[in-house]
Order: C-alpha cells, then structure tokens, then sequence
C-alpha cells in the first residue's frame, strides 16, 4: 500500500450556474513533505466548515484505480490528479477492503478511518455536471476520510502500513451502502449494529444509521 500523491489547495471562488461558489476541491499535487496535522494538511483548507474539514475529516483519501473507473465513464475529459479534491491519492486501499476504525502508518503520522465520502454539490462544480454528485454515490468509489491520531510528515512514495484493524470489520463500502439502502434486510440491521460498536464512526453516522434502523425496523438495540 503506497501514498500516490498528496494534495493540497485553499478555497477559491467560482461561479457556477450564476452564482459566486467558495470551495475547496481544487487541490494540486504537493512535492517534498507535508505535515499532516489534526485538522488538515498544511496548506490546504476547506471552504464550508459547517460539512468539510474538522477532526473526523481531516483527510480525504481517494484510491488511485478508481481514475481508470471514471476514464471510461468520463471519455474524453481530463482526469489530472486530485480531481476528486483528494488530499491523498493511494494505492492498494480501496472500500471494500479497508474498514472504518482502521489504523495505519504513512510518513511519520498515525491515522485512522473514519467514514466514507458523501459528496456535496461542488464536486458537480469541480466537473461542471450537475449529475456527477449521483454517478459518484452510486458508483460506491466514495473514497474515505482519516482522523489524524499522530501528527507527522508525509510525501509522495511512502508506504502506508497496518496497525491495527477494527474488530468490528465493517468495510467503508458497507457504510455507503446502508447510507443509500431503502430498506435493510436482517444482515443489514446485524452490520448496523456493529457499526454502530465502532469508535472512530462520528456519532453523526451513528445518530443518522439508528434512526434509520428506528424507522424501519421498529426496535434499536440499546
């Protein structure tokens, strides 16, 4: 497992459909090291902090295979790195294999995974389509956030190793699909559950997966 690329931007304006847009999804590739912080990347910031940034998301990973993916469902357009607003483009980590509550070395930092990508509306902006935000959900390519447990430096090349995996084993992809799920079967009300045991889930998920679990199935485990 390989950190591809680290990528950085501060938040600019647009305009988009009339209207003047602050957003931080254009990042560019950074050269030589980079603390990675609590909050952020130095030198990169988020435009709305109200849904973007903060501990639980204080970096964005997206999965270097997945460019092949949107190449042919995009034909023709230019996919450069950190089209997706990816602070680390990786590779070897993909949703279905990595779980929320994971824990890996990259650099001299420590991080931890703690949700899959819902994405707003400025990825449309970043693509100029307005149907990107729904290709991008249903494709289940999320990509993933990290808290940052352990600050230190990363680069372009460093190895990304295990530390530890969550007992729980719920894989970010899972998360994603409860999220859309319109209904959930017995298996999903038991993967709920156990999502709901793990630590680094925001309680926002949580709070968000119980009243779903409330809604259709009538009972919530205590």
């Amino acid at each position: 497992m390989k950190l591809v690329s680290v990528n950085t931007g501060l938040p600019r304006e647009v305009t988009w459909h009339g209207r003047n847009v602050s957003t931080g999804i254009f990042k560019q590739p950074v050269e030589g090291r980079v603390a990675s912080r609590k909050l952020n990347l130095d030198g990169d910031r988020q435009a709305d902090l109200t849904v973007h940034g903060g501990e639980y998301k204080a970096v964005y990973c997206y999965p270097i295979t997945h460019y092949d993916y949107w190449k042919r469902e995009l034909p023709g357009r230019e996919l450069s790195m950190a089209m997706f607003g990816e602070n680390f483009t990786t590779d070897g980590l993909l949703e279905d294999s990595v779980h929320i509550g994971d824990s890996f070395s990259v650099g001299s930092a420590e991080v931890i995974v703690t949700q899959p990508r819902l994405p707003c509306y400025k990825l449309g902006v970043r693509f100029q389509s307005d149907d990107m935000v729904k290709r991008f959900l249903a494709s289940g390519r999320t990509g993933f956030y990290l808290a940052v447990t352990r600050e230190g430096e990363v680069g372009a090349g460093d190895e990304i190793e295990a530390i530890s995996r969550d007992p729980n084993a719920v894989p970010v992809s899972e998360i994603t699909r409860l999220y859309i799920a319109k209904r959930y079967a017995d298996d999903d009300v038991i993967l709920v559950r156990r999502a709901m045991q793990v630590a680094a889930l925001p309680e926002s998920w949580k709070q968000y997966l119980g009243e779903r679990l409330q809604k259709m199935n009538g009972t919530l485990s205590s």
